[in-house]
């Protein structure tokens, strides 16, 4: 029997943000699709926020520093939507307000 295939976690190479999309090509090809209003944060923020990213961990994430979210590829490969509480978002939310 073949020895399994070494595996490597999928790795972003560039990521756009659209009107209804977090759009992020991988490094294999791959172009995957989540959609925006599955992260809260994302689209309760400015476009110019939204554009306001860095590939992180060698492509293993993205990290949105004016409104402290990150995502990882392997979160967006399994369908996972934000895990952030209700709580935790109306927090954030009020600190944008007082602003």
């Amino acid at each position: 029997m073949p020895s399994a295939a070494k595996t490597r976690a999928a790795r972003a190479v560039s990521l756009r943000v659209t009107g209804s999309a977090v759009v992020v090509r991988l490094e294999d090809g791959r172009t995957v699709s989540t959609p925006l209003a599955w992260y809260p944060r994302l689209m309760n923020g400015t476009p110019r926020e939204r554009q306001n990213f860095k590939i992180i961990g060698g492509g293993e994430g993205v990290h949105w520093p004016d409104l402290d979210e990150d995502l990882s590829v392997e979160g967006m490969l399994a369908g996972l939507p934000s895990g952030e509480g209700r709580s935790s978002l109306e927090r954030w939310l009020k600190s944008r307000r007082a602003k």
